[in-house]
C-alpha cells in the first residue's frame, strides 16, 4: 500500500486549483501545506490533499515529466467517477477516456481518464469488488 506520491508541476497554484476541483468528488478534500525549511537541506515546499485523517498527495513545483506519471484515485461509486472527470473537465483536463465500463480488465471496472494541465495522466475509477455493498 502507498503511504504518498509528490507529483512535480510546473504552476503550482494552477495546479491547486486543478487538484482542488477534480478530487472534491472523490472525497478528497483534506488540503495541508508544508513549508519545507521544517524538513531536512532542500527539502521542498509541499502541497498536500488527502481524506480521512491522511494527506497522501502532494504537489511540489519542478520539472514536469508530462505521461511519466499516471495516477489512479480510487472512487466509491460510479457516480463519483463520472462527477470527478466532470470537475476535472471543468477545471482545464484533456479528455483521455470518457466514463465508462473498462472491459479490457474487467466488466466490473468503471473509470475515467484525464491528463491534467501538465499532461499527466489521471484516472478516477470504481472497481465495484473492492467495495463490498
Amino acid at each position: 500500500m502507498l503511504d504518498h506520491v509528490f507529483l512535480s508541476v510546473s504552476d503550482l497554484r494552477r495546479s491547486i486549483d486543478f487538484y482542488t476541483a477534480a478530487l472534491t468528488p472523490l472525497g478528497i478534500t483534506t488540503r495541508l501545506d508544508y513549508d519545507g525549511k521544517n524538513g531536512p537541506p532542500g527539502h521542498p515546499d509541499l502541497k498536500g490533499f488527502g481524506a480521512n485523517g491522511r494527506v497522501f498527495f502532494w504537489l511540489r513545483e519542478g520539472v514536469v515529466q508530462g505521461r511519466a506519471v499516471h495516477v489512479g484515485f480510487v472512487a466509491s461509486r460510479t457516480a463519483e467517477v463520472d462527477a470527478a472527470y466532470a470537475a476535472a473537465m471543468a477545471a482545464g483536463a484533456t479528455d483521455n477516456g470518457a466514463p465508462g465500463a473498462r472491459l479490457h480488465y474487467d466488466p466490473r471496472y468503471y473509470a475515467a481518464n484525464v491528463l491534467d494541465p501538465d499532461g499527466y495522466s489521471l484516472e478516477f475509477v470504481y472497481k465495484s469488488w473492492q467495495h463490498p455493498q
